[in-house]
């Protein structure tokens, strides 16, 4: 990405997420918007989602929810409007003490410079302009997110020219306590306990860069409704009343990270939807 070389109607985007779903909750709405404006995007997903939740034993089986999770990723972009979706098949490593942690396959037990390496390749094919991934805190802390942060951001660190917008999609602390809140106030047992939520998220003050996405949130609400297996309408988030959740979804935050020393990079996101 050579800055300014490009018109803001031809940027080339990557977004490098862990699991499928990832890409929804956090920046859905912000793709979608993208999309629209004429970008060019790719989304690519570390893990195939292989130890997530099953919401509707109908829908897939411990063995087949890698496949499963594949396809709803696909028909969640299409959704989106983004034809370039990537796999790069590692298995998802459960949270942090769990044995999925020890699977050979996991992305847990990569070979760090194996990563980057696919990463790096990624970039120099793409040439992006801007890249989004997850932030330090890795949302609530899954393990995959921490490592996809940090091996993203340890190339991008690395490129000596040529170097994207690197916007990590944050979850602000305060954001998840006001919902945690609204859920206790309409009876709804939060997904976090009451004493794990103080640490969830990003830092409120961390966040760069805050959109409005409302004019894309009935988009990102149906890309979201692909992930079938992971939106179990007995959940928390599915007993939320929809003008809540609407409005949750309707705002989207993310942090720009700048080159050490440099607060000269302009904040591109800002404009572009």
């Amino acid at each position: 990405m050579a800055e300014g070389s490009k018109e803001k109607s031809q940027l080339s985007i990557l977004a490098l997420f862990a699991h499928p779903d990832d890409e929804a909750f956090g920046s859905g709405g912000t793709l979608a918007g993208l999309v629209r404006k004429g970008h060019r995007l790719t989304v690519v997903c570390f893990t195939n989602g292989d130890v997530g939740e099953i919401s509707d034993p109908a829908l897939a089986t411990p063995e087949n929810l890698w496949q499963v999770r594949q396809e709803e990723l696909r028909q969640a972009m299409a959704v989106t409007g983004i034809q370039d979706v990537r796999f790069l098949g590692y298995r998802d490593s459960g949270m942090e003490g769990t044995p999925d942690n020890e699977n050979p396959s996991s992305l847990f037990r990569a070979e760090p410079s194996k990563v980057e390496a696919q990463i790096a390749a990624l970039i120099e094919e793409l040439s992006p302009d801007i890249v989004f991934t997850h932030d330090p805190t890795g949302g609530y802390g899954h393990p995959d997110h921490i490592i996809v942060y940090e091996r993203t951001t340890s190339v991008v660190e690395s490129m000596s020219q040529n170097r994207p917008h690197l916007y990590f999609v944050c979850f602000p602390r305060g954001n998840f306590r006001k919902l945690w809140q609204e859920m206790v106030d309409a009876g709804i047992t939060p997904p976090f306990a009451a004493e794990a939520i103080e640490s969830i998220g990003s830092p409120d003050d961390y966040v760069t860069t805050v959109k409005d996405v409302s004019a894309y949130v009935d988009i990102k609400q149906e890309s979201l409704r692909c992930h079938r297996t992971q939106m179990d309408p007995n959940g928390p988030f599915g007993k939320i009343a929809p003008e809540v959740m609407t409005a949750w979804m309707s705002t989207e935050y993310f942090y720009l990270k700048r080159p050490d020393g440099d607060d000269t990079q302009a904040d591109i996101l800002v404009d572009l939807i």
